[in-house]
Parts: structure tokens; sequence; C-alpha cells
């Protein structure tokens, strides 16, 4: 896995990873647990498969605009 986007809160990188996920790209929050537990923001990584990084670069971009 790499990561794709770093977000500053557990819920952007949820949407994020939803998004992703009806696109039809596997993602994965790794810090969403531990991050909730210490209450930290900010560096939160979405990351996908290697293979499908270029994709999900391509379609969160077009997300923003």
């Amino acid at each position: 896995m790499t990561t794709v986007v770093e977000c500053s809160s557990v819920d952007e990188a949820l949407l994020l990873r939803s998004l992703l996920d009806d696109c039809g790209i596997a993602s994965f929050v790794p810090d969403e647990l531990s991050v909730t537990y210490r209450g930290q923001t900010g560096g939160i990584r979405l990351q996908v498969a290697e293979e499908d990084l270029e994709e999900a670069k391509r379609i969160l971009e077009e997300a923003k605009g």
C-alpha cells in the first residue's frame, strides 16, 4: 500500500475512502483507530495499492474541482 493523500481528519479520510471505494478502488486508512484513540488530527493517511495510485490521484483531484 502507498499513501495517496494525507487528510486533516479521520472524517475526511473516511469520506475520500468511500469515494474511491465507489469508483472501484480499494483503499485503507491505517491511522483510523490509533488517531481516534490519541485524539490527534492531521496527517491521516489514505492508502491504495501501488497499481491504483495514479487513478486514485485522478479521482481525488476531480473531486476537488
